[in-house]
């Protein structure tokens, strides 16, 4: 499987997932990979960083407060 991020097909799941994990506290979101491909096991390790990428780049316009 090969994930390629647009706005049809974007996980909701695993931007879910991360926001969680960021709020926890458990990681620093630059080590959030291993966790992602422990909840997410369809993910491979170059999905998962693909994901947090993702992720990352959208944060802000997500959570506009």
């Amino acid at each position: 499987m090969d994930i390629e991020f647009n706005q049809e097909n974007t996980n909701e799941d695993y931007l879910i997932y991360l926001d969680i994990l960021r709020e926890s506290g458990i990681t620093n979101m630059f080590g959030a990979v291993p966790y992602l491909l422990e909840e997410f096991s369809e993910l491979s390790e170059v999905e998962a960083k693909k994901v947090l990428k993702n992720w990352m780049e959208t944060f802000s316009e997500r959570h506009k407060e």
